[in-house]
């Protein structure tokens, strides 16, 4: 399993202007495939009158799941250059939809990959992206006398505190670079003697 992935930061749009015609892509993340088809089917029915939407997406740490579409441009044209440059630029868990509104100037076939390409690294650029590293999640159980210390002093050491819950005891959620598990243990028994448990969940990705 990938230790880390880089993927975009936040939604956005950026759009170019080449030979009159328009090429509007729009970058959002996208945790599975569902989710990048929905933001496809968003993208389509916010330019119904657009003459393309091509799109290409890359779901998994490991780019497991690839997948382009030229939506009526000659094949391999829109949507390969596309994908390609999100592999380029090694992103992942990424949709991007290009939208092109024809200017009347046809750009032929090395015009077309290079507009498709360019608008999405050009967006990416505009949009930034984030790394995100693997953790393994990790369960705390502590008493209310110790819980707020022991809060202080896991974000004091650089521990990414995911979520505190109270109720008879506190229970606090933390993500840990696997590597870290057997040191953690350790610290959280000195600094509590003792006095916290700790149960070790599943993996999920956070900021690195």
């Amino acid at each position: 399993m990938q230790e880390r992935y880089r993927t975009v930061a936040r939604e956005g749009v950026h759009e170019i202007e080449i030979n009159k015609s328009r090429f509007i892509c729009a970058l959002a993340p996208a945790a599975t495939e569902q989710l990048a088809q929905e933001f496809l089917r968003r993208v389509r029915a916010e330019h119904p009158t657009a003459t393309h939407n091509c799109f290409a997406y890359v779901i998994g740490a490991d780019g497991a799941v690839q997948k382009a579409g030229d939506d009526g441009e000659p094949g391999g044209t829109a949507g390969v250059p596309m994908l390609q440059m999100l592999l380029r630029r090694d992103v992942r868990y990424v949709a991007a939809v290009v939208t092109r509104y024809y200017g009347g100037v046809k750009l032929g076939a090395g015009g077309l990959i290079r507009a498709y390409g360019g608008v999405v690294g050009e967006a990416l650029d505009v949009v930034g992206t984030v790394v995100r590293q693997r953790f393994r999640l990790a369960t705390v159980t502590i008493d209310h006398q110790r819980a707020g210390k022991l809060e202080n002093d896991l974000r004091a050491t650089g521990r990414a505190v995911r979520e505190v819950r109270y109720a008879e005891a506190v229970t606090i959620e933390v993500g840990l670079p696997e590597a870290d598990v057997d040191a953690f243990r350790a610290w959280l028994a000195d600094v509590t003697a003792g006095a916290a448990g700790l149960e070790l969940g599943g993996e999920a990705y956070g900021d690195a």
